[in-house]
């Protein structure tokens, strides 16, 4: 039976992608060895990582605009460190929308003063903060776009002189935007570009050295950078399905097509939320709802039995929320297709008619 993939991460990817990373893992570029026993220096892998690099500034629009791609390690949670090490001297600025972003403001805390702009925290993550103030003299600006666990998305982003900096683990790839905003993002490949094990850092190189402390090899963007992500070895595999998840982003137009298709998957799911009364979305605000991730409860307990299995029976994986809120969260990232929505739907009015 085909299973329909809504996994908030490790996220679904393309079956295409899935057939040449696992073919690698064989044979890569038919020599007879392994992707994941050759040297991470051979000629073979450092064309990988500088394609995939070459590919992510692509997409986003920096090629040749002052921005270097780094594949490192550790995930978003350790790049809450990095951030705060490379660019906090004495003051930074952060939106509270969701769990990630309130880690990423503990863990700038030990490093300087943290100004916590607005926060939704106390209203459970349901809603994202406008009309908040950014101090100018802050040494940036943080914010999460996308919130997995609680379901909601930045849709604008504010003006600033200081250096923005942005979490884009969930929804990066997935919709257009001016990147040349930016001065440094950060993803989790896990989210919507590949398996565990990378994250992707987008920084404009004028942003670092203001900081007057040491920062440990490691920890350092400007190594990264010299290194050419190679300082320490790479995530191998994760950084080769990345690159190849970022081609077929490429084959199949790039963003501007993907988010036409997003946008469908989003409008088609939130359709049945506000109009089925058995269900009832997470997010206060229409206009703060992802497209990433639909959060969503079913209204009648005794149904959930029956809902659960009629999901199981149509092969629908991992839409059960975060284990912090409960409820149903169907992630909608780039490699699932509209067919999947549409057996969602289905169910849900399936459920309906049957109450």
């Amino acid at each position: 039976m085909k299973k329909h993939n809504f996994s908030a991460g490790p996220c679904i990817l393309p079956q295409s992608v899935l057939q040449k990373s696992a073919e690698a893992v064989l044979n890569f570029n038919n020599s007879n060895l392994s992707l994941i026993e050759i040297s991470h220096r051979s000629k073979d892998f450092v064309e990988v990582m500088e394609t995939a690099k070459s590919l992510a500034l692509e997409h986003l629009g920096l090629q040749n605009k002052g921005y270097q791609a780094l594949f490192l390690q550790g995930g978003a949670s350790l790049q809450f460190l990095m951030t705060a090490f490379n660019l906090l001297e004495n003051k930074a600025a952060y939106l509270n929308t969701g769990t990630w972003s309130d880690k990423a403001i503990k863990e700038a805390r030990l490093l300087g003063d943290v100004v916590e702009v607005a926060s939704s925290k106390n209203d459970n993550f349901n809603f994202i903060p406008k009309n908040y103030t950014i101090p100018s003299d802050a040494d940036y600006f943080h914010c999460t776009s996308n919130n997995t666990i609680y379901g909601s998305q930045m849709q604008d982003f504010p003006e600033t002189e200081i250096p923005l900096i942005c979490d884009m683990s969930s929804d990066i790839f997935s919709r257009q935007l001016d990147f040349s905003k930016f001065s440094l993002i950060y993803a989790g490949a896990q989210k919507n570009m590949g398996p565990a094990g990378t994250t992707l850092v987008i920084i404009k190189e004028a942003v670092l050295g203001k900081v007057s402390r040491t920062i440990p090899s490691m920890l350092n963007y400007k190594v990264h950078i010299e290194k050419e992500s190679m300082f320490n070895t790479p995530a191998v595999f994760p950084v080769y399905v990345s690159m190849l998840t970022l081609q077929w982003l490429k084959d199949l137009g790039g963003i501007s097509v993907i988010e036409k298709i997003n946008n469908q998957k989003a409008e088609l799911l939130y359709n049945e939320i506000d109009r089925n009364p058995l269900f009832e979305g997470f997010i206060a605000n229409k206009e703060d709802r992802s497209k990433m991730n639909a959060t969503f409860t079913i209204t009648n307990d005794e149904l959930k039995a029956s809902f659960d299995e009629q999901l199981k029976q149509s092969g629908i994986n991992g839409l059960n929320g975060h284990r912090s809120v409960g409820g149903y969260r169907a992630s909608m990232y780039n490699a699932l297709p509209l067919e999947s929505v549409q057996v969602l739907v289905s169910i849900m009015q399936a459920v309906e008619k049957g109450a």
